[in-house]
């Protein structure tokens, strides 16, 4: 099997807090822990200009308008870890994997093997963000150490993974091997309910006792909704699930390694859906891997290319920096970055810190920056360092299990692009698609004429008008245009710090984003059928919105309009 290069492990070790990283990769803001979440920082899930960050305490709304200074909006005290995290709408869902006194969150722990102890899912109402409301629970067997959101039009699924069944809990008795299905109605999510738990192990899974762990239940699934798929890491098997009908999801393809995976944790895809990364997480998030003993293939990632509806291994990727003899480092969770043409994921390491790598070549990923905080301790192994770092609307976020809440920005070529692409909320575990580019420009000695697909401008010199028709989209970064822009009929039209010499129209289309651009001309915004954002634009001309479902909004940032703002842009 191949694998990536041997790492050359650095000789030197950051000190304790010290904080090092490549110079395309900088600390905007941390917020620190709060004494009343004192335990580990978790998972996060972003929605419109908030982040939600998980604690084993319970959760934390942040403000990240103003990406500088994060501001805590509400704290919300309930025990129960891990508390995994995911948004949908008004609605918050928490992960419960310890077992309490009841399903309250003024809960007391209680031993698994007493059968009156709880363990499942809590939903809040997060309609006012200051000040969520508690409003169901769903018990469920074995627990949930994690979920994965399925929305539908009507109703949501809840996938909860679960493992380590015992023949003393009477709620968890082996051979489990099971996920279960919660049902959300979405009208009515108080009459949330399991509605099944599908063995997807029925011939026991992995035994263990192989170099691997032995399959119980899933540690972690990553849905992806537009590809009707989901990737499952399943301790000892990485599995593919078709999930064409939710409610019955079905085991299509499953792989192994008994060399070098100790722990399947969690899982990616590419934005394409042709290939999956796994993560290893050997020593179960608390050991030191991170060095020339344990190697650059244990504790990694896997690269598996996807054809077919078959995984083929290709290559493994790990951090190729030292960390301490105390200092708890292994692959973690990520999220894709969504650069234009290719396949970027940024990843926590826990202490190893966040890196950014790309395997867009599958057989020979690449680190292409960095930020890590040195050890917590130079005596003692404690646990801390980042749990979840991921990529959302133009930066890197990252909950350190210690440190509180890291925002991070990528300034990088190879990664810019990815600025273009906006999301209105984003649970990592339910992979959202976004525009994949058919053609990137980087050049045109004339204008630009597009029918169909999706074009991307990445930094590049457009020597003419640019016309998207009907159906198609256009991504735009960094471009210069010597003519109009006319984007019109049902795509996704993103231009940012870019320069315009002429008007910008933008007409009947399923979502806006113009920001930080110099347009010479007027811009005008109309019929859009989504989200509409125009932030930080020195507009030559007039600014014009009207007859958008959604109201215009700004990010915060108000425009620079030479003549005049109407409509419902007359405030941005």
């Amino acid at each position: 099997m191949a694998s990536a290069p041997t790492a050359a492990y650095a000789a030197e070790i950051p000190g304790v807090d010290e904080i090092v990283h490549s110079d395309n990769l900088t600390q905007l803001a941390n917020v620190p822990k709060s004494a009343a979440f004192s335990q580990l920082n978790s998972d996060l899930a972003f929605q419109g200009k908030y982040a939600f960050s998980g604690n084993y305490n319970g959760f934390v709304v942040y403000d990240i308008s103003v990406p500088t200074a994060p501001a805590v909006v509400s704290e919300v005290l309930c025990v129960g870890a891990q508390n995994d995290i995911s948004v949908l709408g008004n609605l918050l869902f928490l992960s419960t994997d310890s077992s309490r006194s009841d399903d309250s969150c003024n809960s007391t722990a209680l031993p698994a093997s007493d059968k009156n102890a709880w363990e499942g899912i809590k939903i809040f109402d997060i309609t006012d963000k200051a000040a969520p409301k508690y409003i169901k629970s769903v018990e469920t067997s074995c627990g949930s150490h994690t979920h994965t959101l399925i929305p539908g039009k009507k109703d949501a699924y809840l996938y909860v993974s679960s493992y380590s069944p015992s023949s003393t809990y009477p709620d968890c008795l082996p051979p489990h091997d099971a996920i279960s299905i919660i049902k959300v109605p979405l009208s009515k999510p108080t009459d949330a309910a399991v509605i099944s738990a599908p063995n997807l192990f029925p011939d026991g899974g992995n035994p263990g006792g192989n170099g691997s762990s032995s399959t119980t239940g899933c540690h972690d699934i990553t849905a992806y909704p537009a590809k009707k798929i989901a990737a499952g890491a399943c301790m000892g098997d990485g599995i593919l699930l078709d999930i064409s009908n939710p409610e019955a999801p079905v085991v299509t393809e499953r792989v192994r390694d008994l060399t070098n995976f100790a722990f399947w944790h969690s899982a990616s895809f590419n934005n394409a859906g042709t290939k999956v990364v796994f993560t290893d997480e050997l020593g179960g998030g608390g050991l030191a891997t991170c060095n020339p003993e344990i190697g650059p293939n244990r504790g990694a990632d896997a690269i598996y290319d996807l054809t077919g509806g078959k995984l083929e291994f290709k290559s493994y990727f790990k951090i190729p920096r030292e960390n301490a003899w105390n200092e708890n480092c292994v692959a973690h969770n990520g999220s894709i970055i969504p650069a234009f043409g290719r396949d970027i994921l940024v990843q926590a390491w826990y202490q190893g810190g966040v890196s950014v790598w790309d395997f867009t070549d599958s057989a020979n990923p690449v680190e292409l920056g960095y930020w890590e905080r040195g050890p917590l301790s130079t005596t003692q192994t404690t646990t801390g360092g980042s749990w979840s770092a991921y990529y959302y609307n133009g930066l890197i976020y990252s909950n350190d299990i210690a440190k509180g809440f890291d925002v991070l920005k990528l300034d990088d070529p190879i990664t810019n692009s990815a600025r273009a692409v906006r999301f209105s909320e984003l649970n990592v575990q339910t992979q959202p698609q976004y525009p994949a580019c058919d053609t990137v420009l980087r050049d045109a000695s004339r204008g630009v004429s597009v029918k169909r697909g999706v074009t991307c401008v990445d930094g590049g010199t457009i020597r003419g008008k640019v016309e998207i028709s009907k159906g198609a989209t256009l991504l735009a970064y960094d471009a210069t245009v010597a003519g109009d822009v006319r984007v019109t009929g049902g795509g996704t039209f993103s231009l940012l710090d870019s320069s315009i010499a002429g008007d910008v129209w933008a007409d009947e289309l399923a979502s806006v984003y113009v920001a930080g651009n110099r347009i010479s001309g007027d811009l005008d915004v109309h019929d859009t059928s989504g989200a509409v954002v125009i932030s930080g634009n020195t507009i030559g001309g007039s600014l014009e919105c009207e007859y958008n479902k959604v109201a215009p909004v700004n990010d915060g940032v108000k425009n620079t309009v030479d003549h005049r703002e109407k409509g419902q842009c007359f405030t941005l």
